[in-house]
Protein backbone atom coordinates (compact mmCIF):
# COMPACT_ATOMS: atom_id res chain seq x y z
CA UNK A 1 0.00 0.00 0.00
CA UNK A 2 2.78 2.43 0.72
CA UNK A 3 4.65 1.12 -2.34
CA UNK A 4 1.44 2.35 -4.35
CA UNK A 5 0.98 5.49 -2.66
CA UNK A 6 4.70 6.70 -3.41
CA UNK A 7 3.85 5.87 -7.00
CA UNK A 8 1.21 8.29 -7.00
CA UNK A 9 3.16 10.94 -5.05
CA UNK A 10 6.00 10.00 -7.64
CA UNK A 11 3.20 10.54 -10.96
CA UNK A 12 1.93 13.66 -9.34
CA UNK A 13 5.15 15.18 -9.01
CA UNK A 14 6.22 14.13 -12.48
CA UNK A 15 2.80 15.42 -14.11
CA UNK A 16 3.77 18.99 -11.81
CA UNK A 17 7.21 19.13 -13.25
CA UNK A 18 6.12 18.24 -17.25
CA UNK A 19 3.19 21.08 -16.52
CA UNK A 20 5.84 23.51 -15.50
CA UNK A 21 8.43 22.79 -18.21
CA UNK A 22 5.36 22.91 -20.61
CA UNK A 23 3.89 26.14 -19.12
CA UNK A 24 7.46 27.67 -19.30
CA UNK A 25 8.19 26.96 -23.13
CA UNK A 26 4.59 28.24 -23.87
CA UNK A 27 5.55 31.28 -21.73
CA UNK A 28 9.34 31.26 -23.73
CA UNK A 29 7.64 30.82 -27.15
CA UNK A 30 5.17 33.53 -27.06
CA UNK A 31 7.93 35.72 -25.57
CA UNK A 32 10.15 34.88 -28.61
CA UNK A 33 6.50 34.99 -30.54
CA UNK A 34 5.97 38.71 -29.50
CA UNK A 35 9.65 39.71 -29.51
CA UNK A 36 9.88 38.65 -33.34
CA UNK A 37 6.43 40.31 -34.09
CA UNK A 38 7.52 43.88 -32.76
CA UNK A 39 10.61 43.35 -34.41
CA UNK A 40 9.30 42.58 -37.88
CA UNK A 41 6.57 46.05 -36.86
CA UNK A 42 9.62 47.91 -36.67
CA UNK A 43 11.64 47.35 -39.44
CA UNK A 44 8.01 47.56 -41.38
CA UNK A 45 8.33 51.11 -39.91
CA UNK A 46 11.53 51.60 -40.21
CA UNK A 47 11.21 50.82 -44.09
CA UNK A 48 8.04 53.12 -44.48
CA UNK A 49 10.01 55.98 -43.29
CA UNK A 50 12.86 55.29 -44.79
CA UNK A 51 10.17 55.13 -48.09
CA UNK A 52 8.58 58.63 -47.33
CA UNK A 53 12.42 60.05 -46.89
CA UNK A 54 13.40 59.03 -50.24
CA UNK A 55 10.00 60.05 -51.63
CA UNK A 56 10.15 63.48 -49.96
CA UNK A 57 14.49 63.46 -51.36
CA UNK A 58 12.98 62.80 -54.99
CA UNK A 59 10.55 65.18 -54.82
CA UNK A 60 12.34 67.65 -53.48
CA UNK A 61 15.26 67.08 -55.99
CA UNK A 62 12.65 67.80 -58.97
CA UNK A 63 11.54 70.66 -57.35
CA UNK A 64 15.12 71.71 -57.16
CA UNK A 65 14.99 71.23 -61.36
CA UNK A 66 11.78 72.99 -61.68
CA UNK A 67 12.99 75.87 -59.69
CA UNK A 68 16.41 75.80 -61.40
CA UNK A 69 14.88 75.65 -64.96
CA UNK A 70 12.26 78.50 -64.29
CA UNK A 71 15.42 80.66 -62.66
CA UNK A 72 16.75 80.12 -66.07
CA UNK A 73 13.82 81.25 -67.76
CA UNK A 74 12.98 84.51 -65.97
CA UNK A 75 16.92 85.84 -66.08
CA UNK A 76 17.63 84.87 -69.89
CA UNK A 77 14.53 85.24 -71.41
CA UNK A 78 12.10 87.09 -69.68
CA UNK A 79 14.87 90.17 -68.36
CA UNK A 80 15.80 90.02 -71.92
CA UNK A 81 12.25 90.76 -73.38
CA UNK A 82 11.78 93.69 -70.60
CA UNK A 83 15.43 95.33 -71.46
CA UNK A 84 14.19 95.15 -75.07
CA UNK A 85 11.36 96.98 -74.14
CA UNK A 86 13.00 99.31 -72.09
CA UNK A 87 15.54 100.07 -75.05
CA UNK A 88 12.96 100.63 -77.55
CA UNK A 89 11.10 103.09 -75.46
CA UNK A 90 13.94 104.63 -75.00
CA UNK A 91 14.01 105.19 -78.74
CA UNK A 92 10.58 106.19 -79.01
CA UNK A 93 10.83 109.06 -76.31
CA UNK A 94 13.79 110.96 -78.33
CA UNK A 95 10.40 111.67 -81.06
CA UNK A 96 7.92 112.86 -78.44
CA UNK A 97 7.58 115.67 -76.92
CA UNK A 98 8.18 116.95 -73.29
CA UNK A 99 5.60 115.69 -71.68
CA UNK A 100 4.88 112.51 -74.05
CA UNK A 101 8.62 112.00 -72.69
CA UNK A 102 8.10 112.03 -69.16
CA UNK A 103 5.31 109.33 -69.08
CA UNK A 104 7.72 107.00 -71.36
CA UNK A 105 10.43 107.71 -68.57
CA UNK A 106 8.02 106.86 -65.80
CA UNK A 107 7.19 103.54 -67.91
CA UNK A 108 11.15 102.66 -68.31
CA UNK A 109 11.41 103.09 -64.96
CA UNK A 110 9.15 101.05 -63.71
CA UNK A 111 10.72 98.46 -66.11
CA UNK A 112 13.74 98.65 -64.81
CA UNK A 113 12.14 97.97 -61.08
CA UNK A 114 10.78 94.84 -62.75
CA UNK A 115 13.85 93.79 -64.46
CA UNK A 116 15.76 93.99 -61.18
CA UNK A 117 13.18 92.60 -59.08
CA UNK A 118 12.67 89.25 -61.35
CA UNK A 119 16.73 89.30 -61.26
CA UNK A 120 15.89 88.82 -57.36
CA UNK A 121 13.52 86.65 -57.97
CA UNK A 122 15.30 84.60 -60.40
CA UNK A 123 18.63 84.12 -57.72
CA UNK A 124 15.69 83.04 -55.09
CA UNK A 125 14.91 80.43 -56.75
CA UNK A 126 18.22 79.20 -57.83
CA UNK A 127 19.89 76.68 -56.30
CA UNK A 128 23.55 77.68 -57.48
CA UNK A 129 23.08 80.92 -56.42
CA UNK A 130 22.40 79.94 -52.73
CA UNK A 131 25.11 77.49 -52.24
CA UNK A 132 27.37 80.33 -53.93
CA UNK A 133 26.26 83.03 -51.10
CA UNK A 134 25.30 81.14 -48.53
CA UNK A 135 21.93 81.23 -45.91
CA UNK A 136 22.52 84.41 -44.30
CA UNK A 137 22.78 86.25 -47.18
CA UNK A 138 20.35 84.59 -49.38
CA UNK A 139 17.78 85.58 -46.36
CA UNK A 140 19.14 88.78 -46.12
CA UNK A 141 18.49 88.88 -50.18
CA UNK A 142 14.84 87.65 -49.84
CA UNK A 143 14.10 89.68 -46.70
CA UNK A 144 15.37 93.24 -48.63
CA UNK A 145 13.15 92.29 -52.02
CA UNK A 146 10.25 91.38 -49.61
CA UNK A 147 10.14 94.67 -47.87
CA UNK A 148 10.48 96.88 -51.11
CA UNK A 149 7.52 94.95 -52.55
CA UNK A 150 5.86 96.55 -49.42
CA UNK A 151 3.24 93.00 -49.04
CA UNK A 152 4.55 92.63 -45.60
CA UNK A 153 7.38 93.52 -43.18
CA UNK A 154 10.42 90.88 -42.66
CA UNK A 155 12.66 91.54 -39.65
CA UNK A 156 16.14 89.19 -39.64
CA UNK A 157 18.47 88.76 -36.40
CA UNK A 158 21.39 86.91 -36.76
CA UNK A 159 22.84 85.54 -33.46
CA UNK A 160 26.30 84.04 -32.78
CA UNK A 161 29.38 83.49 -35.22
CA UNK A 162 28.02 82.34 -38.36
CA UNK A 163 29.22 79.15 -39.98
CA UNK A 164 28.59 76.90 -42.89
CA UNK A 165 25.92 74.06 -42.49
CA UNK A 166 26.61 72.54 -45.90
CA UNK A 167 25.36 73.64 -49.23
CA UNK A 168 21.91 70.76 -48.86
CA UNK A 169 20.80 71.91 -45.25
CA UNK A 170 21.10 75.75 -46.34
CA UNK A 171 19.01 75.09 -49.05
CA UNK A 172 16.70 73.03 -47.58
CA UNK A 173 16.49 75.54 -44.43
CA UNK A 174 15.86 78.43 -46.97
CA UNK A 175 12.80 76.20 -49.07
CA UNK A 176 11.44 76.14 -45.14
CA UNK A 177 11.52 79.74 -45.22
CA UNK A 178 10.04 80.09 -48.34
CA UNK A 179 7.05 77.89 -47.31
CA UNK A 180 6.49 79.69 -43.75
CA UNK A 181 6.51 82.64 -45.83
CA UNK A 182 3.99 81.54 -48.04
CA UNK A 183 2.24 80.02 -45.13
CA UNK A 184 1.82 83.49 -43.55
CA UNK A 185 1.16 85.52 -46.40
CA UNK A 186 -1.71 83.05 -47.95
CA UNK A 187 -2.98 81.90 -44.89
CA UNK A 188 -2.09 83.93 -41.74
CA UNK A 189 -2.55 87.14 -43.48
CA UNK A 190 0.31 88.27 -41.43
CA UNK A 191 1.16 91.54 -41.53
CA UNK A 192 5.25 90.93 -39.73
CA UNK A 193 7.49 88.14 -39.98
CA UNK A 194 10.55 87.63 -37.67
CA UNK A 195 13.39 85.20 -39.29
CA UNK A 196 16.33 84.32 -36.22
CA UNK A 197 19.25 82.86 -36.76
CA UNK A 198 21.15 81.43 -33.43
CA UNK A 199 24.68 80.19 -33.99
CA UNK A 200 26.67 77.93 -31.47
CA UNK A 201 29.38 75.46 -31.65
CA UNK A 202 26.48 72.41 -31.05
CA UNK A 203 23.76 73.68 -32.11
CA UNK A 204 21.81 75.84 -34.87
CA UNK A 205 18.18 77.05 -34.36
CA UNK A 206 16.03 78.99 -36.60
CA UNK A 207 13.09 80.50 -35.69
CA UNK A 208 9.98 81.89 -37.77
CA UNK A 209 7.25 83.73 -36.21
CA UNK A 210 4.57 85.49 -37.57
CA UNK A 211 1.69 87.47 -36.31
CA UNK A 212 -1.11 86.12 -38.30
CA UNK A 213 -4.90 84.84 -37.21
CA UNK A 214 -2.90 81.31 -35.78
CA UNK A 215 -4.99 78.18 -36.18
CA UNK A 216 -5.74 75.21 -34.12
CA UNK A 217 -3.04 72.71 -33.44
CA UNK A 218 -5.02 69.69 -35.19
CA UNK A 219 -4.36 71.90 -38.37
CA UNK A 220 -1.23 69.91 -38.39
CA UNK A 221 -3.26 66.55 -38.80
CA UNK A 222 -5.13 67.79 -41.71
CA UNK A 223 -5.10 68.26 -45.35
CA UNK A 224 -5.24 72.20 -45.33
CA UNK A 225 -1.77 71.82 -42.80
CA UNK A 226 0.25 70.22 -46.24
CA UNK A 227 2.41 73.00 -46.10
CA UNK A 228 3.35 73.08 -42.31
CA UNK A 229 3.74 69.22 -42.77
CA UNK A 230 6.21 69.80 -45.26
CA UNK A 231 8.14 71.97 -42.82
CA UNK A 232 8.82 69.26 -40.67
CA UNK A 233 9.20 66.28 -43.19
CA UNK A 234 11.91 68.57 -44.74
CA UNK A 235 13.57 69.04 -41.20
CA UNK A 236 13.73 65.62 -40.80
CA UNK A 237 15.02 64.76 -44.17
CA UNK A 238 18.27 67.07 -42.64
CA UNK A 239 18.20 65.88 -39.19
CA UNK A 240 16.64 68.91 -37.68
CA UNK A 241 13.98 68.65 -34.91
CA UNK A 242 11.22 71.13 -35.88
CA UNK A 243 8.31 72.10 -33.39
CA UNK A 244 5.19 74.17 -34.88
CA UNK A 245 3.16 76.35 -32.21
CA UNK A 246 0.05 78.21 -32.81
CA UNK A 247 -3.16 79.29 -31.53
CA UNK A 248 -5.73 81.03 -33.08
CA UNK A 249 -5.82 84.77 -32.43
CA UNK A 250 -1.50 84.38 -31.88
CA UNK A 251 -0.11 83.52 -34.72
CA UNK A 252 2.74 80.85 -35.63
CA UNK A 253 6.05 80.47 -34.81
CA UNK A 254 8.11 77.89 -36.24
CA UNK A 255 11.52 76.69 -34.09
CA UNK A 256 14.12 74.72 -35.88
CA UNK A 257 17.10 73.25 -34.34
CA UNK A 258 20.05 71.01 -35.21
CA UNK A 259 23.56 69.87 -34.55
CA UNK A 260 25.63 71.40 -37.07
CA UNK A 261 28.40 68.60 -35.67
CA UNK A 262 26.00 65.65 -36.85
CA UNK A 263 24.22 64.46 -40.53
CA UNK A 264 21.65 62.35 -41.89
CA UNK A 265 23.78 59.82 -44.44
CA UNK A 266 21.94 57.45 -46.19
CA UNK A 267 22.96 53.78 -45.73
CA UNK A 268 21.75 50.57 -47.12
CA UNK A 269 17.72 52.02 -47.26
CA UNK A 270 18.34 54.14 -44.00
CA UNK A 271 19.02 57.06 -42.39
CA UNK A 272 21.38 57.57 -39.26
CA UNK A 273 23.22 60.18 -37.90
CA UNK A 274 26.85 60.39 -38.19
CA UNK A 275 29.79 62.82 -37.37
CA UNK A 276 29.72 66.06 -39.76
Amino acid sequence: MLFKDEQVILILIAGTAMLMLLGVFIVSFLLVYQKKQNKNLLEKEHLKSSFQQELLKTRMEIQEETLNYVSRELHDNVTQVLSFVKLNLSVLGKTLDANEQVKINDNRELISQSINDLRNLSKSLSFEHISAIGLVKTLEMEVDRINRSGIMNLELTVDGDTYSLDEQRELVLFRIFQEALNNALKHARAANLKISLYYKAQMFNLTIEDDGVGFQPQLLNDKSGSGLRNIINRAALIGADAAINSSPGNGCSINLSLNPLVQETYVNGTYSNSPG
